[in-house]
């Protein structure tokens, strides 16, 4: 131990280890500890070199200045107080802790019996108290220099009515890229690639959304099936990147480089982050962090403090109507805002983080605080709208300045296209962005995040592919996964080779697709679905770093390479045409020239009657959006014959068609002119433009 260190007063703010230019404060906030040890490593992380009791307490945070530590050094801390699990504290200082402020983490998780804050064998998680050093097995955190050079980097600020997110991961997107170096593959740099960004460039997206790239480690049960938490909803870390998409040598810049790369190309950040759990788990689970510096502080504890207040399935959840957690969160995303320059977030479970226990509220503290905030009430904010607790599918409840994750567009547009009865009249609120739901507050059609596929699920290809999942590699002898997956296989249950229906499932890939992409609200493609990405049916592939979750970026057939080329066009259809992205809702309101901003028509061109939207089997209708010098049509025939639509009269007479779903036909310049009557195959959809005639 140095005996001659020099150990100052510091303050209690900011929390962390703050590196100044001179010397390093460090604070931790902590109710209800007694004494809080700063442990120091050498620079292998294999050896404690020295304990530095904190020797202030203000506030309920306990904080020291060392004027001699520096970037680079290795730290943890251990906090003592009751063990006493009836009241709801875990204090256990043989337990090394990670600083929930930590900026970087130094190694992984070794999964051993010392990290569980009790003796594992006994029937109840809170008889014994376990005395073993758990450091040897644990990560260790870094001081860091956050001084970095941005250069000129301007986030590209997409219009929301302008945006098309891709939902990706940072390992799967690059793991195939046989021309990145091995090194490379994976990571933050990686992705960062010029030849990576110039795909998404050309299929023409405007934000990428990362699954969870914020520090989390694999579940010990995975571990010992040998597979791992590919998607990362496991997070331990809230400041820190996760370090397995860091290249070796590589640090926190390393994920700057990448977004200022991306704003290079135009194209907005949005991180996946999960702040309603923690890697912790439940009772049972390891004392990681969190649980042993305030267990009573930092989650919501049961009626039985014993236990936790579970709304997420994860075992735990954060609470948020602490203030110094609360404070912990909006730090963290502040600092990925300002400090890192993403441009906005994907909110896992959101519902838990607008809770009050057994309620959902809109003026939640979290959910107030956000809304106040300079900083964050500028960038995008996405909700999934749900949890697994009482009262937590909230769709459409979440305030203003939030979209939503829409789960109902999903399913009733794949229900539609595979023909199921009852699904035309909800279809048509799900095309003009949900203004059921939506409509509220002065929010906009974009409140609506429209997807047919995510992570979570089906990929493109397989929602074509199979009736039924096919987990059987995730180790659960396929009981994990739901069930409900709105999907056809059109014939075969996985591949085949019959030409016949692979020719049907591309066909129901383009409808899928163009709807998704044409629909009012903001639409969300799945990473693959253009080149035709497969799980094998599997739609629950947490667990699997292999295949299932990699883009394939070589070996494309001609008919997965034509499809790409259909998705890039049907999206700069969206883009150069602004009816098919209208900032407000539309409701039917009369345009200059006698139409309407909409209209709903029958197959024999006359408006819809209530008795065609009451009929379960009526699967074939016309859009009609309408503006005061063009028209967009969108023709849709989810029933099994061919149907022949009158086209429309109106203030114009002639179309130039943009898509046919049946032929792979696509077209964002000018295409061939339709009038009069046509035909649209089954199962297929066709969209035009109107002409002016003038023009002609």
């Amino acid at each position: 131990m140095n005996r001659t260190r020099r150990i100052l007063p510091g303050s209690p703010h900011p929390l962390g280890a703050n590196w100044d230019g001179s010397g390093v404060n460090f604070a931790l906030f902590s109710a209800h500890a007694t004494k809080v040890e700063l442990c120091l490593f050498d620079a292998s992380g294999r050896r404690e070199i020295e304990r530095v009791e904190l020797p202030e307490y203000t506030h309920e945070v306990w904080h020291a200045y060392l004027p001699d530590i520096r970037p680079g050094q290795l730290y943890g801390y251990r906090v003592h107080g009751p063990y006493a699990p009836e009241e709801g504290h875990r204090f256990n200082p043989n337990k090394l802790l990670l600083d929930p402020y930590a900026r970087e983490l130094r190694g992984d998780i070794r999964w051993h019996d010392s990290v569980f804050g009790y003796r594992l064998g006994h029937n109840r998680a809170d008889l014994s108290y376990d005395r073993r050093n758990s450091a040897f097995v644990m990560p260790k955190c870094v001081v860091v220099d956050p001084a970095v050079t941005w250069g000129n980097d301007i986030a590209p600020r997409r219009p929301w009515s302008q945006s098309i997110i891709y939902e990706a991961h940072v390992k799967g997107m690059t793991a195939l890229r046989e021309d990145l170096p091995p090194q490379l593959r994976g990571t933050f740099e990686g992705l960062a690639d010029p030849r990576v960004i110039d795909h998404l460039v050309k299929l023409g997206v405007t934000a990428i959304e990362l699954l969870p790239v914020q520090a989390f480690f694999d579940d010990r049960h995975l571990i010992e099936k040998g597979l791992t938490n590919f998607w990362g909803y496991n997070t331990i870390g809230f400041f820190a990147p996760a370090t397995r998409y860091i290249s070796p040598g590589a640090d926190i810049h390393e994920f700057k480089l990448m977004v200022r790369r991306l704003h290079e190309a135009g194209i907005e950040v949005i991180l996946d982050v999960v702040y309603n759990h923690t890697a912790e788990g439940n009772e049972m689970g390891p004392t990681l962090s969190f649980r042993g510096i305030d267990n009573a502080s930092y989650y919501i504890l049961g009626d039985d403090p014993r236990y936790y207040f579970d709304t997420t399935g994860c075992g735990n959840t954060i609470n948020l109507r602490n203030q110094r957690v609360l404070q912990m969160v909006m730090d963290s995303l502040r600092y990925w805002v300002e400090e890192c320059h993403v441009d906005g977030f994907r909110f896992d479970l959101a519902s838990s983080l607008g809770r009050d226990r057994d309620t959902f509220d809109q003026n939640a503290v979290f959910l107030d605080a956000v809304r106040q905030d300079p900083v964050l009430s500028s960038v995008k904010l996405i909700a999934e709208p749900w949890d697994t607790g009482p009262d937590g599918y909230q769709l459409g409840n979440f305030p203003p300045g939030w979209a939503e994750w829409n789960d109902q567009y999903r399913d009733t547009v794949r229900g539609f296209w595979r023909g199921d009865d009852g699904c035309t009249p909800v279809i048509a609120g799900k095309l003009l962005g949900n203004a059921a739901r939506f409509d509220k507050r002065g929010r906009r059609p974009w409140a609506s995040v429209n997807f047919v596929t995510a992570h979570d699920g089906f990929t493109l290809m397989d929602v074509v592919s199979y009736m039924d999942k096919h987990n059987e590699s995730n180790g659960e002898d396929n009981r994990d996964g739901h069930s409900h997956n709105v999907s056809h296989n059109w014939g075969v249950e996985g591949p085949t080779d019959d030409e016949g229906v692979l020719e049907f499932r591309d066909r129901m890939r383009r409808n899928l697709i163009a709807t998704t992409l044409l629909s009012q609200g903001l639409p969300m493609l799945l990473m693959g679905d253009e080149v035709g990405r497969t799980q094998n049916g599997n739609n629950n592939g947490y667990c699997h770093d292999d295949e299932i979750n990699w883009l394939p970026w070589a070996g494309h057939s001609e008919r997965n390479a034509a499809f790409m080329e259909f998705v890039r066009t049907v999206i700069r259809i969206r883009q150069t045409r602004p009816l098919f992205r209208q900032r407000n809702f539309v409701h039917g309101t009369p345009q200059e020239n006698g139409s309407k901003d909409v209209a709903w028509l029958r197959p024999d061109g006359a408006d819809m009657e209530q008795e065609n939207w009451d009929d379960p089997q009526f699967r074939s209708l016309a859009l009609i959006l309408g503006g005061p010098d063009a028209a967009a049509l969108v023709l849709l025939n989810a029933g099994e014959d061919d149907v022949e639509f009158t086209l429309p009269a109106g203030p114009f007479s002639s179309w130039r068609l943009l898509i046919d779903s049946a032929r792979g036909y696509a077209d964002a310049g000018y295409g061939e002119t339709i009038q009069g009557k046509i035909s649209v195959p089954g199962r297929s959809m066709l969209v035009a433009e109107s002409v002016d005639d003038r023009q002609r």
